[in-house]
């Protein structure tokens, strides 16, 4: 599909007119994960404007909690610059899995054969006037 996937589709990566749109601005980092932010003029309310550019389908939860807050204007500056180190325990941010074949599944779910663990006894089913 190539050039006509970039121009018609919004799903997997930017389409050609938010490349356009990028013209003049000013690229300020890319995360892990490969995705670029973008920095430039300003909205309606005098705040920079902030965009990101995903690498691979356009899913928010891909974006790292730290780029998350440089893009919601939580913090100032970039946050290789505005925040401490990552610490030794600290996980990486994991997009989300729902839909894939990664995604939690409960013991009772049809996935899992559907079958739950039996009741305990220690559960009373309410009843009107009881």
């Amino acid at each position: 599909m190539g050039i006509f996937a970039n121009i018609f589709t919004w799903w997997n990566g930017s389409t050609f007119g938010t490349w356009v749109g990028l013209r003049g601005k000013q690229q300020v980092g890319e995360d892990a994960l490969g995705n670029v932010y973008y920095e430039g003029g300003a909205n309606m309310h005098g705040m920079t404007r902030r965009w990101v550019i995903y690498k691979g389908s356009n899913d928010s939860s891909r974006v790292p909690p730290e780029w998350f807050s440089w893009l919601h204007h939580q913090i100032d500056d970039v946050p290789d610059r505005a925040l401490p180190p990552v610490r030794q325990w600290e996980k990486p941010a994991v997009p989300n899995l729902t839909g894939t074949a990664q995604a939690y599944r409960p013991a009772g779910a049809l996935d899992m054969g559907g079958k739950r663990i039996g009741a305990t006894g220690d559960y009373e089913a309410w009843t009107p006037g009881a």
